[in-house]
């Protein structure tokens, strides 16, 4: 197809030219006026997740700590701020499925189209397939109360297990996968993994419900998410036993109940 001079100066032309010139103008106009921020400024966390202080982890004791040491990998994470730890549930039986907990928490801040990273992908990719019929909301029961001090204006956090009608569930994504074209021999198992998000103020149990937090935030000049993930397995005299869905649920709550007071008081921003 040949164009000539005469091709700009066509009316359909121009008029193409005036409707993208006017919506851009546009655009500028009302995010002048209404102070939206499409770019979000990062936010740091209050103290780094390396940092966690273990004496507060009560009948948790970490057993291991990693670090990814493939920088390729940890430019495709897309953050430098995690932590990879074992901790090894201390009042658990010794060949109970949830004596060990495996935690990874990663720590993103800027712009809302920035996509999460999510196990379903990301195991996926690994080799990994999902088991049918085993991806669910897990519905953890923990009674939440993060108020704010009148005298102090601090945080007075508190969460536990929930044992009544006030309890506040917090919802997380469970899915279970299965090693792809595994053998009979194998000795690979099916395993669990759960996750939430910590988003600006909210919780969020997956990917889109975090950016709809972001999305909201629009005249906020900060954002920030956090994925929490998480899985069980038994120590050495439990085998590769995976533990049921229940039994996961009661494990998790036992877990957040010490670990979440941690992570809003001590590391992530105070929104």
């Amino acid at each position: 197809m040949k164009f000539s001079m005469k091709t700009y100066f066509q009316p359909s032309f121009l008029l193409c030219v005036a409707v993208l010139a006017g919506a851009g103008v546009g655009k500028k106009a009302i995010l002048d006026y209404t102070g939206a921020k499409l770019n979000k400024l990062p936010i740091p966390l209050k103290k780094p997740f390396d940092l966690l202080d273990e004496d507060l982890l009560g009948p948790y004791k970490a057993i291991s700590k990693t670090k990814i040491e493939n920088k390729d990998v940890e430019k495709e994470l897309g953050t430098d701020m995690y932590i990879q730890w074992v901790l090894e549930d201390t009042e658990a039986a010794p060949t109970s499925p949830t004596r060990l907990c495996s935690l990874f928490i990663t720590y993103y801040t800027g712009n809302p189209d920035r996509i999460p990273h999510v196990p379903e992908e990301c195991f996926v990719g690994g080799g990994y397939e999902e088991v049918a019929g085993e991806r669910d909301t897990l519905e953890l029961n923990l009674e939440f109360s993060l108020d704010r001090s009148p005298a102090t204006g601090d945080q007075d956090i508190s969460l536990a297990p929930g044992q009544n009608g006030n309890s506040r569930q917090l919802r997380a994504r469970y899915l279970v996968f299965a090693p792809k074209n595994s053998v009979m021999w194998s000795k690979a198992a099916n395993f669990a993994r759960m996750y939430f998000f910590k988003v600006n103020d909210s919780y969020a149990s997956n990917r889109v419900e975090t950016q709809k937090v972001m999305y909201q935030n629009v005249l906020g000049k900060y954002s920030y998410f956090c994925k929490v993930e998480w899985g069980f397995s038994a120590g050495a005299a439990g085998g590769d036993v995976l533990a049921g869905k229940e039994e996961i649920a009661r494990a998790s709550e036992k877990f957040f109940s010490v670990l979440l007071p941690i992570l809003e008081r001590d590391h992530w921003p105070d929104w």
